[in-house]
């Protein structure tokens, strides 16, 4: 067996990363909360416009209704040894009243248009707030990328 290295990025190289992963990735983790039933967490598909995340869910599910309840929430990408955490409150968008560029490039991303379907979705809007990103423990001191909604380095 062959020992993988670690190089420690510096906050520039792991903003760059972070960007590239969120702009090329197709899923991710959204954790909620609500205050009777507590923490939920699924996969969803995501894109990524350039400032926030947009997801897509049914308007009934535990997501949305937790959503609309309490819109903190929190956003991960699937890979563990190349960690990005997002966090940041979510905004609502039926999918007749989402964004028509938003709702166009979702449908592009996935081959897939939630506003032609019977039943209700729902788009929930992140723009991060705090972003960390850190590969092992190496990376862990300076892992947030973000602060307050504005890009470190």
């Amino acid at each position: 067996m062959q020992g993988t290295e670690i190089i420690r990025r510096g906050t520039a190289e792991r903003r760059r990363d972070t960007l590239e992963r969120l702009g090329s990735e197709r899923d991710i983790w959204v954790s909620t909360s609500h205050p009777d039933h507590g923490p939920h967490q699924v996969p969803l598909w995501f894109l990524w416009d350039g400032q926030a995340v947009w997801m897509c869910t049914g308007a009934d599910s535990a997501t949305a209704r937790n959503a609309r309840t309490e819109p903190r929430v929190r956003l991960a990408l699937p890979d563990t040894v190349d960690v990005v955490l997002l966090q940041g409150e979510a905004t609502c968008h039926p999918a007749g009243n989402v964004p028509t560029e938003a709702a166009d490039a979702f449908a592009r991303k996935f081959h897939w248009d939630p506003r032609s379907e019977g039943a209700p979705y729902l788009y929930l809007r992140v723009a991060p707030r705090t972003v960390r990103a850190w590969r092992s423990v190496a990376e862990q001191r300076g892992r947030v990328v973000m602060r307050d909604g504005a890009w470190l380095a």
